[in-house]
Order: structure tokens, then C-alpha cells, then sequence
């Protein structure tokens, strides 16, 4: 007696993604470890700001800009000046970053300058740093 339906005799080949990636026998599920794991799953909110910061991360200008605020407070025409680009572009990236509280400033008479918000951003920018510089 065969264990394939007349389906599974007519497609051989024919196995689907969903299909692959089941257990195969299929097993009970572990309730208390599902329960355990949602409890630690992101929220979808926080899971969404988190993906709106890191998608702020993805200019190379703004990285550009944070690479030179870890190294010291710097005003926009220093930050302009530094990666050849105009005020008016560095002040645009600077907004943004600001508006994700990744930068801060500070006036001192008629000019601002920039600097890392707090330790948590250069961190991470650290971090980063030194995971791509790691030999493969």
C-alpha cells in the first residue's frame, strides 16, 4: 500500500516551499516554548520605529556626517567643508538625523554645532564599525 495520495503520485517533483520547511514527521508543538517566545518577540510599534531608524542608517551621507560627529562636535560648515558637499545638503541630513534624536546641537553665537545625541548612538556606530572590519 502507498503511502502518496493520487495527488502526490501525479506531481513527484512538485513540493512546495511551505512543505519543505515542515517538520517532516510532523511533531506536537511546544507549547510552553512558543508561549516563552512570545513573550520575548518585539512588538510590531517597536519593531516598526526600529525599522524606520535603521532605514535612516541607510544614507551613506548621513553616515558620512556620523562617522566625523563620533570623532568630535563639528559645525555645518566644518561637516560641509570635510565631505565636499553643500551646507544646505549637510543641514538637510542633519535635520533628519536630529529628528531621530541621533544628533544634538548647541549655539554659540551665530554659529551650531553638531554632536552625537548620547553614548547609545555612537555605540552602535562603533559596533558597526567593527563588525564589517572583522576578517571573514
Amino acid at each position: 500500500m502507498s503511502v502518496y495520495s493520487a495527488s502526490d503520485r501525479a506531481k513527484p517533483n512538485s513540493t512546495s516551499e511551505a512543505d519543505r520547511l515542515q517538520c517532516h514527521p510532523p511533531h506536537p508543538v511546544d507549547v510552553d516554548g512558543v508561549n516563552h517566545l512570545q513573550s520575548c518577540v518585539l512588538k510590531t510599534e517597536k519593531a516598526q520605529r526600529m525599522a524606520e531608524f535603521f532605514s535612516l542608517l541607510g544614507d551613506a551621507n548621513r553616515l558620512r556626517i556620523l562617522s566625523l560627529l563620533a570623532q568630535k562636535e563639528l559645525c555645518v560648515c566644518d561637516l560641509a567643508a570635510t565631505l565636499d558637499m553643500t551646507e544646505s545638503a549637510v543641514s538637510h541630513q542633519l535635520r533628519t538625523l536630529r529628528a531621530m534624536r541621533l544628533v544634538s546641537y548647541r549655539k554659540q553665537g551665530r554659529n551650531v554645532f553638531y554632536n552625537l545625541q548620547d553614548s547609545h548612538v555612537l555605540n552602535l556606530y562603533q559596533s558597526v564599525a567593527e563588525h564589517l572590519d572583522e576578517e571573514i
